[in-house]
């Protein structure tokens, strides 16, 4: 099967042609096998391009442990710049369905090139009873932020991001019963009205160098709470993104997304 491993700050993905896929399509497993970073190609997630009868075009993804998400804000990126480069879409602006809905990327392209891509990643949604809400993990108390941003989010303030912690609190917050489905946990750690640091422990994947959702559930949260403006610049640790959050409440997220290689892996 031809495959192409991609990267959005840091956040990295093998990236696959339905069409080019022969036999069972059980891509549960063959996201655990492809991801597996010592006998496989290794990925955060195997992003499947797939046909849409709703949109121009259908996105599915699977996160390392074999899990479908709803979404993935780096995904869609490297998802976008692959569609256009590949020539499967002619089109600097199109419709992606995914199981969080239609998402519309707008790409920034030179020379046949996408440089940057901007996507349109809908409307947050709060729960009202899960804001500043105090949470009690082993021998640690949490106030944390409930954010969906098509796929599930906790973002915890916090006035230093220590792996340490993050490694050994954020797969029991993903798997505590307030989240029957589990979630996303990000400890954020404003910088200043217009900056901040995210680390995300990500669902179903672990600790990851960025996660586009998880960087505008944490600007929006931050922004709800009065801590930043509308428009922020998230730091993470594979780069930078930015998100502005528009009066009409859409959530914009604009950064890069990199082709690292294209290669042939043998399935059975």
């Amino acid at each position: 099967m031809k495959f192409t491993k991609m990267q959005g700050t840091g956040n990295d993905f093998v990236v696959v042609q339905e069409t080019e896929i022969e036999g069972t399509k059980d891509y549960a497993a063959m996201a655990r096998r492809l991801c597996d970073r010592h006998f496989g190609i290794g990925a955060d997630g195997l992003i499947v391009v797939c046909r849409s009868e709703v949109a121009d075009i259908k996105m599915r993804i699977f996160n390392a442990d074999g899990s479908e998400a709803e979404m993935c804000g780096n995904g869609i990126r490297c998802f976008s710049k692959y569609v256009y480069e590949r020539n499967v879409l002619n089109k600097d602006k199109f419709r992606v369905e995914t199981l969080a809905g239609v998402v519309v990327p707008m790409l920034e392209v030179e020379n046949g090139m996408v440089k940057s891509v901007t996507v349109n990643m809908g409307n947050p949604v709060f729960d009202d009873t899960l804001i500043d809400f105090k949470l009690d993990v082993k021998d640690r108390s949490f106030y944390i932020t409930y954010v969906n941003m098509g796929v599930p989010h906790v973002v915890i303030f916090v006035d230093d991001i220590l792996v340490d912690d993050i490694v050994e609190y954020g797969p029991l917050i993903e798997r505590h019963k307030l989240f029957p489905q589990g979630t996303n946990v990000n400890f954020v750690k404003v910088v200043s009205r217009d900056s901040l640091w995210v680390r995300t422990w990500e669902r179903g994947v672990g600790l990851t160098l960025a996660c586009g959702t998880g960087t505008c559930a944490s600007a929006v949260a931050a922004c709800r709470s009065g801590k930043v403006e509308r428009r922020v610049t998230a730091h993470l640790a594979g780069g930078d993104l930015g998100v502005e959050w528009m009066d009409d409440g859409c959530v914009y997220m604009s950064g890069p997304a990199e082709i690292i290689f294209d290669g042939i892996v043998k399935l059975a």
